[in-house]
């Protein structure tokens, strides 16, 4: 790894407002790649982005904006993405410069659907990047929270160590606090199931279950995720860490979670369409469902998945959230 590489944000979304403020904390120049050349130019003379985290303020002369991915690419050693997993591949094929040698973050919590891998496995799979040279970046922590400072803790996994401490350091701020893993297979899937999870969790709300349901619903959720995650990736992690339970925790229960909003209408009986043009951002859930879906498909059968299973059923077989979830409440315990 180069002395002192340099960073680039990639997305125009809250999680990457936030990163890019995370950054700053610690950076003299914070790359910043957004597709939007007008929220660009609004953020060099309001130096706020101007639809998500408008609270959070910027020094531009901090930030090297720039709505050209290669140049973006160009100018930095580690590239942290945070652009929804449906539309990464999208905005990837506008590369023209390798990327082989950069050190790839991945803050996307889903699923490529073109791939269907996770992001990590996609760029290794798509882009030739070393598993070494892959990294992640989880929660538990929302992006408003980070917004209004309040005390956030992330988890950065990376098979190099060295790799992930340096990026921790760069994200640790006052109101930050960061751990390293080497598992990051089981947080990158870990952030994409605890999203289907917290759809469940709005459905169930939406529908009227109470507390009560819903403390059953995610103690069951971690054990659905736990089986998951053994099966595709079996090593010795604790899923009762932060990373893992702490993230499901907070998707399910938050107001701040985008993916139990979506659920929360869903079971107050908007369709999925519906839902998705009301909302002003993306539910990566959606399109995580899917993609578990097909992949447990294919796993043991004896890995049992019946929150997963009812989550697709309601989204994509458009069964009633109501009978689904009836049904859904035998196979709890």
């Amino acid at each position: 790894m180069k002395k002192d590489p340099k960073f680039a944000v990639f997305g125009g979304g809250s999680w990457a407002t936030a990163i890019v403020k995370m950054l700053c904390e610690n950076q003299k120049k914070v790359g910043w790649y957004m597709r939007n050349p007008d929220a660009i130019g609004f953020i060099k003379i309001q130096q706020h982005n101007p639809n998500y985290l408008t609270s959070v303020t910027f020094d531009t002369e901090q930030l090297n904006l720039t709505d050209d991915l290669n140049q973006a690419v160009t100018d930095a050693d580690i590239l942290i993405f945070a652009i929804p997993s449906a539309f990464l591949q999208t905005e990837l094929e506008k590369l023209t410069v390798p990327i082989s040698d950069k050190i790839i973050f991945s803050a996307i919590k889903g699923i490529v659907p073109e791939t269907g891998l996770i992001v990590g496995e996609h760029f290794h799979e798509t882009y030739d990047i070393p598993f070494k040279n892959i990294g992640v970046i989880t929660g538990p922590c929302h992006a408003e929270e980070v917004a209004m400072e309040r005390l956030s803790y992330l988890t950065i996994a990376c098979a190099d160590t060295q790799k992930a401490s340096y990026v921790a350091k760069n994200l640790s701020c006052s109101y930050i606090k960061t751990k390293v893993t080497k598992d990051i297979i089981g947080t990158e899937y870990a952030a994409m199931l605890k999203n289907i999870y917290a759809i469940a969790a709005g459905i169930a709300h939406g529908l009227g279950y109470g507390d009560n349901f819903q403390s059953v619903l995610m103690s069951n959720a971690i054990r659905e995720m736990k089986r998951f995650t053994k099966r595709i990736h079996k090593i010795d992690r604790n899923i009762n860490d932060s990373a893992y339970l702490g993230d499901l925790l907070v998707t399910g229960y938050s107001t701040f979670s985008r993916n139990r909003m979506f659920g929360n209408m869903i079971g107050k009986g908007y369709t999925v369409k519906s839902a998705q043009m009301e909302m002003n951002m993306v539910a990566e859930g959606y399109y995580a469902t899917k993609s578990a879906f097909l992949i447990k498909s294919k796993l043991d059968k004896k890995v049992k998945t019946p929150i997963i299973n009812a989550v697709y059923k309601v989204l994509y077989e458009a069964k009633n959230p109501k009978k689904v979830f009836l049904e859904l409440t035998e196979k709890l315990d």
